[in-house]
């Protein structure tokens, strides 16, 4: 990599330390439920294991790369679902790694026929490492001949930080409609490796519809479908909205979305899956339509879920009817 490319990455990582951190994102926002929202945990009924991979600005390499792995089911004998999320993300060509492991439970009720409503709750351990032989400073260029000498940059008295946190969700369903709010971080854990310094809250409201092309009495998930999406996030001063519709026609699914931060349009997404049977695919691709459009390279993401079998009869909850992906 040029030199100069390694000194924007390092004053960018610099200024991102010295900042709130903020989470990865998703744009396969129903194909990654549980990091969605944990009122997710069990809305398929039948056992669902799901596999993410998104990586973002690939014309920097190693920018930032992150893996999400889950398994959620309903247990009757609970009334409930459980889940369980893992999350690794890397930052700056791994320079500051996190992960995550979570565990999930949720409930759910009837408030009347045709609606329902789901309470999710999350307890985790996150863990952030920081790999303080790829940081450089200013202390270590020479004018003429770029990084060669040593830094007297003092080393940070711990390296890794590992705590606990919470999070918790509602969400509530019809057959036509879904909506939930998300709050992540609830204690706002210390995560700093110098001084002190909370994870901000994340707040993510989401809202959808789902209108059945057929217009059968009773709506089912391979029906000829359009779902209309509103996602917002806001975490510390960063807030984004996601809006954007899915067409599912058995056994294709397409969608488009646009993103936009408070200030600036980020991106337009653009989705495309397969499902067949048990297993469901998609790849969605963020076209950037900021200023960084030539330089970020966009994002790449691939999601694969996998349903087992169950006997979901057996089982009186109304499963919800939001998109695969």
């Amino acid at each position: 990599m040029k030199t100069i490319d390694k000194i924007l990455i390092i004053l960018f990582l610099l200024s991102g330390i010295t900042a709130y951190s903020q989470d990865p994102h998703f744009s396969q926002f129903y194909s990654n439920p549980l990091y969605l929202n944990p009122s997710f945990a069990g809305s398929a009924i039948c056992p669902r294991m799901v596999l993410n991979y998104r990586n973002q600005w690939p014309a920097i390499p190693g920018t930032y790369v992150t893996y999400n792995a889950s398994y959620d089911q309903y247990i009757n004998k609970i009334s409930g679902g459980v889940g369980i999320l893992a999350n690794y993300d890397e930052a700056g060509l791994k320079t500051i790694n996190t992960s995550m492991v979570s565990g999930i439970y949720s409930f759910s009720t009837p408030l009347n026929r045709y609606v329902s409503l789901k309470a999710g709750f999350e307890v985790s351990v996150f863990q952030v490492k920081l790999d303080w032989s790829k940081l450089t400073f200013g202390d270590e260029i020479d004018p003429k001949y770029g990084f060669i000498y040593n830094t007297h940059e003092p080393i940070p008295p711990t390296l890794q930080r590992t705590v606990p946190d919470f999070s918790s969700g509602i969400l509530i369903y019809s057959d036509d409609f879904y909506g939930g709010v998300a709050v992540d971080h609830l204690t706002k854990p210390d995560e700093g490796f110098e001084s002190f310094s909370r994870l901000p809250r994340r707040l993510t409201v989401h809202v959808g519809g789902v209108i059945d092309m057929e217009h059968h009495r009773r709506k089912r998930i391979d029906d000829p479908m359009i779902s209309p999406n509103i996602v917002y996030m806001r975490q510390q001063d960063f807030e984004q909205i996601n809006f954007g519709m899915y067409y599912n026609k058995f056994p294709m699914v397409g969608g488009l979305w646009f993103r936009k931060d408070s200030r600036h349009n980020d991106a337009l997404i653009a989705l495309i899956g397969i499902y067949s049977g048990s297993v469901k695919i998609g790849y969605s691709y963020d076209f950037t339509v900021s200023k960084l459009t030539n330089a970020s390279g966009g994002a790449h993401e691939i999601s694969c879920i996998y349903m087992f079998d169950c006997a979901p009869k057996k089982i009186r909850v109304r499963q919800i009817m939001c998109p695969v992906f």
